[in-house]
């Protein structure tokens, strides 16, 4: 496999796609803290309650999970659970018995050790490696997603096609101070394709706008932006709103419209698992997804992999990965997630600048 690496200054590495599958489930439901206990004169009242509701609710609401006392470490998933019946209730109401049922097992998983959660997850043929922390998101979001199955809750894809993994290496000077004028020596590209895997892997150096151009036209051929929906992922918000503004402007182009909004994979990542900033770095991201660096340091073609890897057990996870930067005159933005899921339009070559 080529390495990707180009030796001089204003001439740039392609290499095209390394992609793996992976299918984006629903966003987790709200982690809750557990109940407090009930006065004895108020359990009654809850027990007279419950008594004179109708019987189809008694029914329904003994088939959820009871949450256990502390000091009690079990949690009863099976997957025998998650083929009861089907509720009528709307999504939104959450006085349904499906989203009690999760909260109260959502209060479990809390509960659980690190040794229960990988027991649990072995037990569904998920992934058992990673922090305590994302197990439990794991174990959560893998339930939540079986039982809103059963509501037909879920229906068509919230995800991108195709997610394109960008990695720039540039030139740099130690300090990087303000007015140092980077130039892009490694463009690399990898597809990561949410229902298949393909490895297609291009190796070409050259003047940046041609290297621009041989990206565009390997993009076409995929057809993303036409027949499938797509999104630049990066490592930060530098590859875009830094090197390649920088580069554009170096190699008096304008700046290509279909690289306007990304997917800032550390943003994604510290908002999913609830990490500070500190904690998104890549070499730590592998780390707690129990994930060691594949090749080396600083390989623009080995980062994008890595990151790939990443961006691959965040979907697996059931984070909804969408685009949350973009770049608007010159300036970078964040973009809110209540904007609706768009993908970026099919890729064109910019117009040279007078």
């Amino acid at each position: 496999m080529a390495d990707g690496s180009a030796g001089s200054r204003g001439r740039s590495a392609l290499t095209g796609p390394c992609s793996a599958q992976g299918r984006a489930p629903r966003s987790p439901a709200s982690d809750g803290p557990p109940s407090p206990a009930v006065p004895a004169a108020a359990a009654a009242a809850m027990q007279e309650q419950k008594e004179n509701r109708p019987q189809a609710v008694r029914d329904e609401a003994a088939a959820a999970p009871a949450a256990l006392p502390p000091g009690r470490q079990h949690c009863g998933i099976s997957d025998q659970e998650t083929n009861g019946k089907t509720s009528t209730a709307s999504a939104n109401d959450f006085s349904d018995p499906i989203y009690k049922e999760i909260a109260i097992t959502n209060g479990c998983i809390n509960r659980m050790t690190r040794e229960e959660l990988r027991s649990k997850l072995a037990e569904f043929k998920l992934e058992t490696r990673g922090v305590k922390d994302v197990l439990k998101k794991r174990l959560k979001n893998y339930y939540k997603k079986q039982k809103l199955m059963q509501k037909d809750h879920i229906s068509g894809d919230s995800c991108y096609d195709y997610i394109c993994v960008v990695d720039f290496e540039a030139t740099c000077e130690e300090g990087n101070p303000p007015e140092f004028v980077h130039e892009i020596i490694e463009f690399p590209v990898v597809l990561v394709n949410t229902r298949t895997l393909e490895i297609d892997i291009v190796d070409k150096a050259d003047i940046f706008p041609q290297v621009l151009q041989n990206v565009i036209e390997w993009m076409r051929q995929r057809e993303l932006g036409t027949k499938y929906s797509y999104s630049l992922l990066t490592d930060g918000s530098w590859d875009m709103s830094k090197f390649l503004n920088i580069q554009c402007r170096i190699s008096r182009i304008k700046y290509p419209s279909f690289a306007k909004k990304w997917i800032n994979i550390r943003k994604s990542y510290g908002n999913f698992y609830k990490v500070p900033r500190n904690q998104t770095k890549l070499t730590i991201m592998l780390e707690n997804l129990g994930m060691n660096y594949d090749g080396r340091p600083h390989s623009g073609l080995d980062d994008s992999k890595n990151i790939a890897r990443i961006a691959i057990r965040m979907l697996q996870d059931g984070c909804d990965l969408r685009v949350n930067e973009r770049i608007h005159g010159g300036q970078l933005m964040t973009v809110s997630s209540s904007v609706p899921l768009e993908g970026a339009p099919a890729p064109q070559m910019p117009r040279y600048r007078n």
